[in-house]
């Protein structure tokens, strides 16, 4: 419990800067035995509200039945293997029993298989041995010296939480060779002082890389295996679409996201984290505006997406974040004060606030095939409202990430790194 209130302290506390309050309605009566408001410090600010899901006499009473009822002698498991009906099942051991033990040598007749897995199809890049990719200092030390390894160190320096990103789906289409030098270049700048994890694969199975659920599955499986393997201790992290979720209780709306959109449903999309593939799942909010035909706007549509996400748990797993990339345009937002509050309260502050998302994703800046750069801020980050308004949030910013492109910096990688750092906790910055 001391963790969820922990974490409500920081949003609500944002939400304030917002001038978002909690309703009314949320507010316990004095005589509620369920309030445990009393039991939290002095210094807890008024507006926030603890509530038992089970009373401590509910808790006693249920810790009671189980110890005095025989119910934990009943639960515990059968003695002997158990046989599906109709099934023969293994009742005892047979054959020579194996001598020896962890770290005795192996059997003179041990034969050892070093061959790599058959791959379907055959040739594809199924499977890369992590001593082909880890990276040792010399490569390390070179990585440091490249615009990204500079990048990364600046933003480490800054105190930001560090991720490289990456796109390694299209390598690992073109075969072994392209998807080797590409792991090879990821593992070495992760390898590097600051980093905390690499973000693999963007718009997974929504755009047209792969072809069905099978191809992309392969690709994740390979990819986390690989990078588990040489990069111990970093995390994961992939992005996706799942349109299906803002349909709400529209049957119409989810059964043609789901005809249009076969690779992104729901259940696909969550065994990445239940196969403990990757550490932190990225859902975009991009396509919240085309669901006015089922009579579902832009902001019933996120909170759709959320109330979803939140229903299926999927943070027991791993990480959500939210993603958005609504608040760029060219030279700047062209949004004014009011605008920028309830826009930044929408698309920021909401799924942090529904308790659904832990991190939101704001990009700041992107440059078009024409050299436009579309950005939250104005030229040079000169300031304007929505730029104003994200700087304000400062109770929860270690909860912001944005993305950043060495290649394509707004004045040069110290000042970009230093100006992002005063308005978020976290980057992603890109491989170049």
């Amino acid at each position: 419990m001391r963790m969820a209130l922990r974490r409500v302290f920081a949003v609500v506390a944002g939400m304030a800067v917002l001038g978002m309050g909690v309703p009314a309605a949320s507010a316990l009566s004095p005589d509620d035995p369920r309030d445990c408001t009393g039991d939290l410090g002095a210094d807890t600010p008024s507006y926030v509200v603890c509530r038992w899901l089970n009373t401590p006499e509910e808790a006693r009473e249920a810790a009671m039945y189980w110890l005095t009822s025989g119910a934990l002698e009943a639960a515990k498991p059968s003695e002997g293997a158990y046989c599906p009906e109709g099934q023969e099942c293994l009742t005892e051991v047979t054959g020579e029993p194996v001598e020896g033990g962890e770290g005795d040598p192996a059997p003179e007749d041990h034969v050892e298989d070093d061959a790599k897995p058959e791959c379907d199809p055959p040739g594809s890049a199924c499977y890369v041995d992590a001593e082909e990719v880890r990276a040792d200092e010399a490569a390390v030390a070179a990585a440091g010296e490249s615009d990204t390894g500079k990048a990364l160190t600046a933003a480490a320096d800054a105190r930001l939480r560090t991720w490289v990103s990456t796109e390694l789906a299209d390598d690992w289409k073109a075969g072994d060779e392209a998807y080797t030098d590409a792991l090879k270049r990821v593992v070495a700048q992760a390898s590097r002082p600051g980093v905390v994890g690499v973000r693999f694969t963007s718009q997974l199975g929504y755009n047209d890389t792969f072809t069905d659920t099978e191809e992309i599955n392969r690709f994740v499986a390979a990819t986390s295996k690989v990078l588990r393997e040489a990069v111990p201790g970093k995390k994961l992290a992939l992005h996706t679409v799942v349109p299906e979720l803002a349909c709400g209780t529209s049957e119409e709306c989810r059964a043609e996201m789901r005809q249009k959109y076969p690779r992104v449903t729901p259940e696909q999309v969550e065994t990445y984290l239940t196969s403990g593939a990757v550490d932190q799942l990225a859902i975009d909010d991009g396509l919240l505006g085309q669901y006015s035909r089922w009579k579902i706007d832009a902001e019933k549509a996120q909170r759709n997406q959320w109330l979803q996400v939140q229903a299926r748990a999927w943070d027991a797993y791993g990480q959500i974040a939210a993603e958005d990339a609504g608040l760029i345009k060219p030279g700047g937002s062209p949004l004014n004060a009011a605008q920028a509050d309830k826009t930044v309260a929408e698309r920021v502050a909401m799924p942090l606030l529904a308790n659904a998302a832990e991190v939101v994703n704001v990009w700041t800046r992107w440059q078009d095939a024409e050299g436009v750069a579309h950005t939250v801020y104005g030229k040079a980050f000169a300031a304007n409202p929505t730029w104003d308004r994200l700087a304000k949030l400062d109770e929860v910013k270690p909860r912001l990430a944005t993305f950043y492109d060495p290649a394509s910096p707004e004045v040069d990688t110290a000042t970009d790194v230093a100006k992002l750092a005063e308005v978020f906790g976290q980057v992603y910055v890109n491989l170049s």
